[in-house]
């Protein structure tokens, strides 16, 4: 009797989700001027139509949704990308319950994505910042590899984690004791040795084809462990590694072992990669770094400048903009801004936080275009300057509220009322 209960339920369940599914509202959103961040550029009182949480047409010639959003022509741009924080893994940085970034143990397999709490008060506080998506990072153990990254949406969901285990995240560099050429080293002959497995597998493969005769006696083969897995998984370009360096040796060891080993490099940090910009731009490496990182904080990173940003740009890198404090990356769009006023063009600081941190990450959002993700912002005015506020926000093409925790206490303690002021309903 429980088996037919719970088929009968099961059977309910998915009936649900597909009334769900086919009741979803199509939306058109129109007289919008939409920043595409693709080669269309700036669209002026155009329309862009959502169903299913993909983009499905750009201006087309009929307008078929269930809902129509008239923008009044203000500005629409993809929600921006967050990225190189631990935002979902921390409350409060001072106490240590509320932090789950990062274990003593954790090594390359730490996929911290199963902690992470969509219902943290600092997610709809970033959404006042225009940003419906983010990459989190965790800060890992004693290992040289940290664990892997993993992208979420923030609409507040308890399945809004949408991408796990996306990338590997290793820190390099200055050490406090020891000698950085040794992380470099062990990271070669990991790389090497992980190479070496798959050539003798494919080798092997091969002779066991041509041995007909052998076909019964053939062993299964070894079920590797996760951690050869997942550096396979580098050196087949299948997970992008991203590594934490500043000093330009550094930079070009890890340039080295991309040429070697085929690597799906991204550089976070990169304060000398303003010395090596006919190199990176030469590899396609993508650098990853904050817009407001002007002055050293290591001899690794005597380099800092305000204006890396505009020349790592013109020098053809794909410039990706981040804040690595979860509780700041309201402010994103602010460092873009800062970007702007030293050299920057406002397209290319709108894709340093959209399109180009999309493509270091593989992930589907980020432009304007059909069958990208309908993660989409509508800005009061310039989505740069300070005085600017998001109007409307829509995520997997689901508008979203932007009220946050803040807004409900500036309420309370400033709406009139006969109760104490300190009182709570």
């Amino acid at each position: 009797m429980k088996k037919i209960k719970l088929f009968k339920a099961s059977l309910v369940a998915l009936a649900l989700a597909a009334i769900s599914h086919a009741n979803a509202e199509s939306l058109a959103i129109t007289n919008a001027t939409i920043h595409t961040v693709t080669e269309q550029g700036v669209l002026t009182n155009a329309t862009v139509v959502i169903d299913d949480g993909k983009i499905i047409a750009i201006n087309p010639e009929k307008i078929d949704a269930d809902v129509t959003f008239d923008a009044m022509g203000k500005i629409l741009t993809p929600g921006l990308i967050g990225a190189m924080n631990s935002l979902g893994l921390v409350e409060v940085n001072a106490v240590s319950r509320t932090r789950d970034a990062s274990d003593k143990k954790a090594d390359i397999t730490f996929d911290a994505s199963i902690a992470f709490n969509p219902r943290s008060t600092v997610v709809p506080y970033t959404r006042k910042g225009g940003i419906t998506s983010n990459v989190s990072v965790p800060s890992g153990g004693d290992s040289m590899f940290k664990g892997q990254t993993f992208v979420t949406d923030l609409s507040g969901e308890f399945d809004s984690v949408y991408l796990k285990e996306n990338a590997v995240i290793i820190d390099l560099g200055a050490k406090s004791s020891g000698s950085r050429a040794l992380n470099l080293q062990k990271l070669r002959y990991t790389l090497e040795d992980a190479k070496k497995s798959l050539t003798k597998a494919a080798e092997d493969a091969k002779t066991a084809k041509k041995d007909k005769k052998a076909d019964d006696k053939q062993k299964e083969p070894k079920e590797l462990k996760r951690d050869a897995k997942i550096i396979n998984a580098l050196l087949t370009g299948d997970k992008p590694l991203v590594a934490y360096a500043d000093r330009a040796t550094d930079l070009l060891e890890l340039l080295k072992l991309k040429a070697e080993f085929n690597l799906d490099l991204v550089i976070a940090g990169g304060a000398d990669a303003i010395l090596i910009t006919e190199q990176l731009a030469a590899a396609k490496v993508p650098v990853i770094f904050g817009a407001l990182d002007n002055l050293p904080s290591s001899f690794d990173s005597l380099h800092s400048s305000l204006d890396n940003t505009a020349k790592l740009t013109q020098a053809g890198i794909n410039v990706a903009l981040a804040i690595n404090d979860a509780h700041n990356l309201y402010q994103l769009r602010f460092e873009a801004g800062n970007a702007i006023a030293n050299g920057l063009t406002k397209d290319q600081a709108l894709a340093a936080v959209t399109a180009n941190v999309a493509d270091a990450f593989n992930i589907n959002a980020g432009r304007i275009a059909v069958g990208k993700k309908a993660d989409l912002v509508l800005w009061s005015a310039d989505p740069f300057e300070l005085s600017t506020k998001v109007d409307k926000m829509w995520i997997d093409g689901k508008e979203i509220s932007t009220q946050s925790r803040q807004d409900k206490l500036r309420k309370r303690y400033t709406t009139e009322s006969d109760m104490p002021r300190g009182y709570t309903k």
